[in-house]
């Protein structure tokens, strides 16, 4: 939020800076504890294949943290107050030394984990992709690091050099969130992603948005050239799944298929194999 530029009477003002800067103290205290107490973990999404619904491409993992009561909290409601501060860089930590465990115990899993390009030489987050690779190197081919377009743009030249030196490792990447601000077009070809995640707003809603009809399709055009397969987020109806089908997309997300959950359905066959 531009905080600065708007045009509301000054004593007013004083007091939405207050209540802002209240909550995301507050926010921030909570990933605080979180971390401290071990409370972060990750939650489960499935990723299907777009010509075949009932099968899974890859599952996303995404971070959560409890509060005090107890009740999981997703990452839309407080990444952005913690993503440029240390806080940040030890949740990119802990989803992928989470990401890494959960891979190296079910061998048949393919996984993608969420990290921003600030924890880039990030030396503690190396240390954890170092020590899950030399634990199990099958888990490198299986892994997806999905940086956002914003991120990448922040440091594009610092990504190309990380993602060419993973990529020898075999992890794949995916650009985060497509569409949602800064354009990193005029990269794609030093940032050779292999997945094009295109965000959830242009999903939402585009059985009956011409408009998001064809920037969806400019999109999967862009990904074809560049020889990186798409997934559409935030997909929610059948009518939706089923016009992103028609505009090509290779891969869906979303509740329609199913809710992140903390409990994903291979830890259930464990379970049964166990009881």
């Amino acid at each position: 939020m531009a905080r600065d530029h708007l045009n509301i009477p000054g004593g007013a003002r004083n007091a939405l800076e207050h209540a802002l800067n209240a909550r995301d103290a507050g926010i921030m205290d909570m990933v605080k504890r979180a971390i401290q107490h071990r409370q972060v973990m990750l939650a489960f999404q499935p990723v299907v294949q777009a010509q075949a619904m009932d099968r899974v491409a890859f599952h996303e993992g995404l971070i959560r943290v409890l509060d005090d009561t107890g009740r999981v909290i997703p990452a839309g409601e407080f990444i952005t107050t913690v993503e440029e501060t240390e806080y940040g860089r030890l949740l990119d930590c802990i989803a992928l030394e989470k990401g890494l465990h959960e891979l190296s115990r079910v061998p048949t899993l393919r996984l993608s984990i969420n990290m921003s390009a600030r924890s880039i030489g990030y030396k503690k987050w190396m240390r954890t992709l170092t020590r899950g690779l030399s634990q199990d190197p099958t888990v490198a081919e299986r892994l997806i690091l999905e940086i956002t377009e914003h991120s990448a743009m922040l440091v594009p030249e610092l990504v190309v050099n990380f993602m060419n030196e993973l990529r020898s490792k075999g992890i794949a990447f995916a650009i985060d969130d497509f569409g949602a601000g800064y354009t990193a077009l005029r990269h794609f070809k030093e940032f050779d992603f292999d997945i094009l995640k295109i965000d959830g707003e242009f999903a939402k809603g585009i059985a009956r948005d011409p408009d998001n009809q064809v920037l969806v399709g400019a999109m999967v055009s862009i990904a074809e050239q560049f020889d990186m397969f798409t997934v559409a987020e935030f997909v929610e109806s059948k009518e939706d799944a089923d016009c992103l089908v028609t505009l090509g997309v290779n891969c869906l997300q979303g509740y329609y298929f199913a809710a992140p959950t903390v409990s994903p359905p291979w830890r259930d066959d464990e379970n049964k194999r166990f009881a």
